[in-house]
């Protein structure tokens, strides 16, 4: 399933892209603009292909969600801290780990005037678990079951104990949904409805565009914009671009090139829009298969790490819509820590020649490394030039790269069949806890130090990398509850991974929106949502 998510979440990177379509025609949206100041539009290229939230595994359907349905736990906005959404307060642990008992909030109705309550919710996390969609394994395989045990008292048996569990929560997919308008069903899902309890309700669906308005039951701050329309314009930045130049959409959002960006950058500093910009949660990486020639050699590794030049990336491959990273855990995480700086520094070319001549490569006999990548990506494919450009120039004929490319859908599958001794991917976490960027890239279910992992995160993402300690160490911060020491036991995983190299992080993306100049409160959270009910028009009363 992570693998299903990756190729989803690949397309996402192409974004990113050093050729700006121009010529264009502006489109204008399906939808009219309200000449009373209380309607926003929001452009994007993303459409969602389900808003059924046991089934939407997707950023363009997460986005809407989040706005239409509410979690038991979510984040503050633009932070990745944990606060009550519909749970009234955090969750009491049983001593053993396994047993969550979270007290519901009272007072809250469904978007079709039925009460929730801790009933409603235990159906809602039932039915993401048994209808099963796309997403369904991130609770099937944690929960062991779900009941109400009071009229406002969840308890959700784990099958083992899992720390950053009130993190998964907060997936927006793991939303109260009516029990009056959904029901339980392997693959019973509404893609083109949604009855929820959030602060707008959904009032259209149509090919290119969805309404929505302010929910007026809503239990807690009421949004400020009574309609919020989204206009799609799919898969076509040029058009998205010209449509927020020319005022036809209030604000642009996901996914404009990185030329288009750069452009739009320039006229908000002149003041003609307003630029907010996130820290994203994408991560961008190299992964090294230690099942493969010449790269199960550890000091090849270190010298891939030590070459590596990250604010060159950044600044000629990402125009500086990028932020260097030295970990596989994001800048904005508390536990992150960037052990391949302190280990390596910033393209060190004398250590990685030192390393490779350490080896036993020689100009004459030199490591060859083969770098995979998506066809569809072609930042991917810059990012591969622009390494074996570096090897070429500056390591004196001891190493070589060689750029290979295949179709999104076969250069997964292959990743996780070991077809590959390096390639070059991307991340989008499920949920924002450190553990969502340690777990699925270094946890090993099946594997021995001879045949390296055979199943689980590290064979999935191409790594293949086994290690008895690191499984110790990812079961040990999942069952602690204290925060410190977990942050502990994270620091020691990076150490190990900054060490032994199956993975080298290159880049987290950042997000940007652009707004007209009379649009307020608009914030990006890690997730890359948007909290809707923040925005309004300056003259809105």
């Amino acid at each position: 399933m992570q693998a299903l998510k990756r190729v989803k979440a690949y397309f996402l990177i192409c974004v990113i892209s050093l050729i700006l379509v121009v010529g264009c025609q502006s489109q204008k949206g399906d939808i009219s603009r309200s000449p009373s100041g209380d309607r926003i539009t929001i452009g994007t290229t993303l459409k969602p292909r389900t808003l059924d939230p046991a089934d939407s595994y997707e950023l363009a359907g997460l986005f809407l969600i989040y706005n239409l349905g509410e979690t038991l736990y979510t984040y503050a906005e633009g932070s990745t801290t944990l606060k009550p959404l519909l749970a009234s307060a955090l969750p009491t642990v049983s001593g053993d780990g396994l047993v969550y008992t979270i007290p519901v909030r009272q007072g809250v109705k469904f978007q079709n005037g039925t009460a929730f309550d801790a009933a409603a919710m235990a159906f809602s996390l039932n039915r993401f678990i048994k209808n099963g969609g796309e997403p369904s394994f991130l609770l099937a395989d944690t929960i062991d079951r779900v009941e109400a045990t009071g009229p406002y008292e969840l308890t959700i048996t784990l099958k083992k104990p899992f720390a950053a569990f009130p993190s998964l929560l907060a997936y927006p997919g793991a939303c109260a949904v009516s029990p009056a308008a959904y029901e339980i069903g392997k693959d019973t899902f509404k893609p083109d409805q949604f009855i929820g309890t959030g602060p707008y309700k959904l009032t259209k669906v149509t090919p290119d565009a969805y309404g929505l308005e302010r929910f007026e039951d809503y239990w807690g701050e009421k949004a400020k914009t009574r309609h919020i329309d989204i206009q799609i314009y799919q898969s076509n930045p040029a058009n998205l671009f010209n449509a927020f130049r020319t005022g036809a959409v209030d604000i642009a959002y996901q996914s404009l090139q990185a030329p288009q960006v750069k452009k739009l950058q320039k006229e908000a500093r002149e003041g003609q829009f307003k630029l907010i910009e996130g820290e994203g949660s994408a991560v961008n990486f190299m992964s090294l298969n230690f099942n493969s020639e010449p790269v199960k050699n550890p000091l090849v590794r270190q010298a891939i790490a030590a070459l590596v030049d990250r604010d060159l990336l950044n600044e000629r491959i990402l125009q500086g819509q990028g932020t260097p990273l030295y970990s596989l855990i994001p800048t904005g995480f508390s536990e992150s820590e960037p052990v391949f700086k302190n280990r390596y520094g910033s393209r060190n070319v004398k250590k990685a020649k030192a390393l490779l001549t350490e080896a036993g490569y020689t100009p004459e006999n030199p490591a060859v490394v083969e770098i995979w990548h998506s066809s569809g990506s072609i930042t991917a494919s810059t990012v591969a030039a622009v390494m074996k450009a570096l090897a070429k120039r500056d390591l004196d004929g001891l190493l070589t790269f060689e750029p290979n490319s295949i179709l999104t859908a076969a250069f997964f599958k292959n990743v996780s069949r070991g077809l590959y001794s390096s390639a070059l991917s991307n991340w989008y976490p499920d949920f924002l806890d450190a553990d969502n960027y340690i777990y699925p890239f270094l946890s090993c279910a099946k594997g021995s130090d001879s045949k390296g992992c055979e199943e689980g995160g590290a064979q999935s993402q191409g790594s293949f990398y086994y290690s008895d300690r690191l499984n110790g160490l990812i079961d040990r911060e999942r069952r602690e509850q204290n925060p410190s020491k977990r942050k502990e036991i994270f620091t020691e995983i990076q150490n190990i991974l900054a060490e032994n190299v199956p993975y080298i992080p290159l880049w987290q993306a950042k997000d940007y929106v652009f707004t007209q100049n009379h649009i307020e409160g608009v914030k990006i959270n890690p997730g890359q949502t948007i909290p809707f009910w923040k925005i309004s028009p300056a003259a809105a009363s």
